[in-house]
């Protein structure tokens, strides 16, 4: 795998893609390249995507999709899997429900930093299971106050989108950024925005590349389990989505 060519990231225009067909441009012990994937690649905090890739006489368990070279997205396979023969034509199909959840927490989280206009978040973490944001906060309201802000903003319905501008733009308008320890990536020429709520009066807008559900809505119940200090003023916030 020498020299990769750039995966085609379908999840960035549609992120409800559970699978499609693409070609194997590269494959050795690391991982299989595609020309195409709905595989979210893991950065900004959340997890690479898992699933499955089938062709014709074999298949492969993917443990997680990471970051290759050159604009690749490297599918790593699970121990002692097969690897697809370059060339192939496979079908690449997502873990639909690891993948939804990590959207709805994703969300979630661009929902926190709404409710905390003007402070920045200084790490993150999203999981299936259970996420978490850290914020530069020395006094924060108890973990009910946020439980019940993001509840009426979850039941508001807000409607997501994306949209784009150019790094000159950004950098125009850096309070944009709402987290420190997370960066958009440039070098591209445009940064991806994600929006929630209405154009013109939106609740959250920051720099995103990550995965998230079409509204607030579709989150479900969601709550502040516990507030815990790491450091003077850093507030670690974490979340559940209880079934």
């Amino acid at each position: 795998m020498e020299r990769l060519m750039t995966t085609e990231p379908l999840f960035t225009e549609d992120a409800y893609l559970r699978e499609t067909p693409a070609r194997v441009i590269a494959a050795d012990e690391r991982g299989v390249v595609l020309d195409r994937t709905v595989f979210y690649a893991r950065s900004g905090g959340q997890p690479g995507d898992s699933g499955m890739l089938r062709w014709e006489g074999g298949e492969a368990v993917v443990a997680e999709a990471v970051k290759g070279e050159a604009g690749a997205i490297l599918h790593t396979l699970a121990p002692g899997a097969a690897l697809p023969p370059v060339g192939a034509e496979v079908l690449a199909s997502l873990d639909w429900a690891r993948r939804h959840r990590h959207m709805r927490m994703h969300t979630t989280l661009h929902l926190l930093c709404s409710v905390l206009p003007g402070i920045y978040a200084t790490g993150n973490q999203i999981g299936a299971e259970k996420s978490r944001l850290d914020f530069d906060l020395p006094d924060p309201p108890a973990k009910e106050w946020f439980t019940e802000q993001l509840a009426a903003l979850v039941a508001a319905d807000h409607p997501t989108g994306t949209s784009w501008i150019t790094e000159a733009e950004l950098d125009a308008n850096p309070q944009m950024v709402r987290t420190l320890s997370v960066q958009p990536p440039r070098g591209a020429g445009r940064i991806r925005l994600v929006r929630i709520g209405p154009e013109g009066a939106p609740v959250d807008l920051q720099p995103c590349g990550g995965t998230h559900v079409r509204s607030t809505g579709e989150i479900g119940r969601v709550e502040v389990s516990k507030l815990e200090s790491k450091g003077r003023q850093n507030r670690r916030i974490h979340i559940i989505l209880p079934e």
